[in-house]
């Protein structure tokens, strides 16, 4: 089960680079439409964090040699794949506004659709989801609590604050 919990692993390291292709083209339709980055302090730690959690994850089995359990295993890849389907009907419903980094188009209305009708923060579930239940596919929980711990801190303490900052500011749209 360790090579299946590597390849999806793997395939996890491949959906992130087509985010970075993604969002890479989506910031420059965003500086063509003069739009305004924010919030750049935070993110070299996000991206630490986020490529710990696949390192961690493999690391983790690996070294400690986790079982794999069926019944986490196959309810954790399941969870896995549902935080990959939110996460992208928040990038579709999101469409070009969608980034990694938080840029701002000036006089662009809030998103109301997709997962966005009902809360403002989708794509931070499917962050949630994902690192609490990729690791445990092959019982990784401590990477699942240390990701989990720190993602909040950075979320709750950085990013969601400066996301609704830079949304409230000149280039945003909230009153």
């Amino acid at each position: 089960m360790m090579a299946i919990f590597v390849a999806v692993i793997a395939a996890t390291a491949l959906e992130r680079v087509l985010e970075l292709i993604v969002s890479a083209r989506n910031a420059r339709w965003a500086f063509d439409r003069g739009g305004v980055e924010s919030g750049r302090g935070h993110f070299p730690a996000m991206v630490a964090l986020h490529t710990a959690l696949l390192i961690g994850a493999v690391a983790e089995v690996w070294i400690a040699d986790r079982p794999f359990l069926p019944a986490l295993g196959w309810a954790a890849l399941a969870a896995v794949v549902a935080g990959q389907t939110l996460r992208w009907w928040c990038i579709t419903s999101l469409g070009p506004r969608w980034n990694t980094r938080i840029i701002v188009v000036p006089d662009l209305p809030l998103i109301t659709r997709g997962p966005y009708r009902w809360f403002s923060h989708p794509n931070y579930v499917a962050v949630v989801l994902e690192g609490i239940a990729l690791p445990l596919v092959h019982t990784a929980w401590v990477t699942a609590i240390a990701f989990t711990v720190l993602n909040a801190i950075l979320l709750l303490g950085f990013r969601i604050p400066a996301e609704e900052r830079a949304l409230a500011g000149p280039a945003g749209h909230r009153p």
